[in-house]
C-alpha cells in the first residue's frame, strides 16, 4: 500500500498529524456506508496522506448491495462499480472475514489507529408489538431478504408453504420482499440467485401476495420505479381496491410538495381504476389497513387482522374501530431494520444507533476519542443508499478537525504491517481485495457454465477458499 506522502507539502494547518507517516483510520463495515467514507478521506487531501483498513464481518464486501438487495434490481447491484473505484485505490485495504469484537477488538483498534469508524449499517428487523408476531409463519423481511440473498449466516431454505400471504409495510423493503414472493423461480433464475433459492421459489405455493399499510397512497414510501416494476411481470396482477384512494388536505399538500409523492399516488390511482387481468398470482396493495394481530391456530398463522384507518385532515390517520380478518398462512413484517449493539460501543437500544454527533461517538455526554460512526448505525435506517454519502462527508470532517485540535487517539503500533500480524496471530483467515477479485471470477465462471452473469456463492468455507490463490 502506497503511503501517498508528497515531499513538497508541509503540514501547517494539521501540525498534530504525525510526520512521518499517513494518518491511519479503522473503518468496521465495508458496505456503501463504510466506502463513501473512506472515500471522502481519500480526498481531504492530508499532506502525509491515509492509510485506510476496511474490516467487513463478511469473506465479501458491499454489505447491503450484496446482502440486501433484491436479485432483481441488477440496476442497483450498478452502485457496485463506483465502490469498485474507491476499494480499487493504493490507500484502502480490505481485511475481510474478520468480525468486530470477536476477532479484532476495541482495544486492538486503538492500539493501531488515529481513529475509527463504525460503519456497521443495520442488519436485523424493527420489532412490531402486536398479539401473535411470534406465530410459526410470522417472519421479518430481513431475515427473507437474507435468504434470497444468500446471506452466509441464515438457514438454506425457507418455508414457502402459504397459499396466501400478508406483507405488513409500504416501503420499498415490502415490495422487494411482495415481488420475490409473487414471482415464479423461474423469472428469478436469469439473475444471481444460488441454487439452494431457486429450488425455493420453484416450490412457493403462494398465488396471493396482500401488502397492508395503515396510511393513503400519499404517505407511501415506495420509490415510483419499484412501484411500477410491480406490473413488469406476467405472472403478477397488481390489484388496488379503489376505496383506498383517498386524500385529504395533508395528502394534497404532500403531492404538491413532493414530485415523487406525486407520481407515487398516481401509479397507484392507475391501478385502481383498471380492470384486474388474468395473470395467476395476484399481489393487493391495501391502504388504511393498520394489522393489529395475527391470528393463530395451533401455533401457527391462520390469518391478520387489521382495523380501518381514515384520514384525519393532515395527512396522518385515526383508527375507526371496524376490523377485518384476513385469511393468510404466513406474514411478514417489513417496518424497518434495526442496527446491532456493537461490543465496547454505547448503542441507543430504542432509536436503535449509536449514539453521536455529527458523526462523533458520544457516551454519557462526552466523546470517546478517535471514535466515529457513519451510514445507517449512525442516523437509523431511513433514506436510499447514495444519502449515505452525505453522512461519511460529514463524520470526515468531523476526524480532520479533530486532528487539526489534536483530538485523535495516539497508537501504539500504527505501522500498516502490525494489524495482518496480529491477525495471522490469531489465525484468523482474512480475506483481501484481491481475493475479492478472485471470488468475482468464480462466481462468474458458475454463471457462465449456465448461461447466466453469476451466480452467487453462499457457503462461507466456498467463499474463502475461491478467494484465495488456486484453491478454488
Amino acid at each position: 500500500m502506497s503511503d501517498q506522502t508528497t515531499s513538497d507539502q508541509t503540514q501547517s494547518d494539521t501540525a498534530t498529524t504525525p510526520a512521518d507517516r499517513p494518518l491511519r483510520v479503522a473503518i468496521v463495515g465495508a458496505g456503501p456506508a463504510g466506502i463513501y467514507a473512506a472515500d471522502a478521506l481519500m480526498k481531504s487531501e492530508l499532506p502525509a496522506g491515509v492509510s485506510i483498513d476496511l474490516y467487513e464481518r463478511m469473506p465479501a464486501p458491499f454489505g447491503l448491495i450484496r446482502y440486501g438487495v433484491a436479485p432483481d434490481h441488477p440496476r442497483i447491484k450498478g452502485i457496485i462499480t463506483a465502490l469498485h473505484k474507491v476499494l480499487d485505490k493504493p490507500q484502502v485495504r480490505l481485511l475481510g472475514n474478520v468480525d468486530y469484537g470477536t476477532d479484532l477488538t476495541l482495544d486492538d483498534i486503538r492500539a493501531h489507529y488515529d481513529a475509527a469508524i463504525f460503519s456497521t449499517g443495520a442488519t436485523d428487523d424493527r420489532s412490531l408489538d402486536i398479539p401473535g408476531i411470534d406465530l410459526d409463519g410470522s417472519y421479518g423481511a430481513a431475515h427473507f431478504v437474507a435468504w434470497y440473498d444468500g446471506h452466509p449466516d441464515f438457514p438454506r431454505t425457507w418455508p414457502l408453504e402459504a397459499e396466501k400471504v400478508a406483507v405488513i409495510g409500504v416501503g420499498n423493503v415490502a415490495l422487494d420482499v411482495a415481488r420475490v414472493l409473487a414471482k415464479t423461480g423461474d423469472e428469478l433464475l436469469p439473475t444471481e440467485i444460488p441454487p439452494n433459492v431457486y429450488e425455493g421459489l420453484k416450490a412457493n405455493k403462494a398465488l396471493e401476495v396482500h401488502v397492508f399499510g395503515r396510511r393513503g397512497p400519499a404517505q407511501a414510501k415506495f420509490t415510483p420505479l419499484e412501484l411500477k416494476e410491480l406490473d413488469h411481470s406476467p405472472n403478477i396482477e397488481v390489484i388496488v381496491n379503489p376505496e383506498d384512494i383517498d386524500y385529504d388536505e395533508g395528502s394534497a399538500v404532500a403531492r404538491r410538495s413532493s414530485k415523487i409523492t406525486d407520481q407515487v399516488a398516481t401509479i397507484i390511482e392507475d391501478y385502481a381504476i383498471r380492470e384486474p387481468g388474468d395473470r395467476p398470482h395476484k399481489l393487493f396493495l391495501h391502504f388504511f389497513e393498520s394489522p393489529v394481530e395475527i391470528l393463530g391456530e395451533d401455533g401457527k398463522v391462520v390469518g391478520i387482522r387489521t382495523e380501518r384507518m381514515e384520514l384525519d385532515g393532515t395527512g396522518n390517520v385515526k383508527p375507526t374501530g371496524r376490523t377485518t380478518d384476513w385469511e393468510v398462512g404466513a406474514v411478514y413484517r417489513a417496518v424497518g431494520y434495526h442496527s446491532d449493539n456493537l461490543p465496547a460501543i454505547p448503542f441507543d437500544d430504542q432509536a436503535g444507533v449509536i449514539p453521536n454527533e455529527a458523526g462523533r461517538i458520544f457516551d454519557e455526554g462526552e466523546h470517546l476519542t478517535g471514535l466515529y460512526t457513519t451510514g445507517w448505525v449512525k442516523r437509523g435506517p431511513v433514506g436510499l443508499i447514495g444519502h449515505t454519502k452525505g453522512d461519511a462527508n460529514e463524520t470526515v470532517e468531523c476526524i480532520l478537525e479533530d486532528m487539526r485540535e489534536g483530538r485523535l487517539n495516539t497508537p501504539s503500533a500504527p505501522d500498516e504491517a502490525a494489524v495482518v500480524d496480529l491477525l495471522e496471530s490469531r489465525s484468523i483467515p482474512f480475506t483481501t481485495w484481491d481475493g475479492w477479485y478472485r471470488l468475482d471470477e468464480h462466481e462468474r465462471a458458475l454463471g457462465e457454465a449456465e448461461g447466466r452473469e453469476r451466480i452467487k456463492v453462499v457457503e462461507r468455507e466456498e467463499m474463502l477458499a475461491a478467494s484465495e490463490p488456486d484453491k478454488v
